[in-house]
């Protein structure tokens, strides 16, 4: 359960973030209801993951890495935005550091 009250406060933060790039600025009112409103979902479900049990760190990172990952997905998917190598890279390396978190939480 732990796992889908993440998954969904990622989504949403996901969700919330694209928005924040389609309300430019907030003069959208269709984007900007969706930004307040998945930011605080995001909130909600990402403490709900907590309360059953989930370690701040990794739950955190873990939400961070993913967000990253995705965020920077659409912006080039969608949103014809460009990543260089070097953009690649650092997202690599905050998944690594997220799977480092995990592993050395282990043992």
């Amino acid at each position: 359960m732990t796992l889908l009250f993440l998954a969904l406060a990622i989504a949403t933060e996901v969700t919330a973030t694209v928005s924040l790039k389609l309300s430019e600025g907030f003069t959208k009112l269709v984007p900007s209801v969706v930004v307040v409103i998945g930011y605080g979902a995001a909130f909600f479900f990402l403490s709900q993951a907590l309360k059953r049990g989930m370690s701040i760190g990794v739950a955190y990172g873990i939400w961070s890495a993913v967000g990253v990952a995705a965020i920077a997905a659409i912006g080039v998917l969608f949103l014809g935005e460009r990543l260089t190598l070097i953009q690649v890279g650092g997202i690599g390396l905050v998944i690594l550091g997220v799977l480092a978190l995990e592993l050395g939480g282990a043992h």
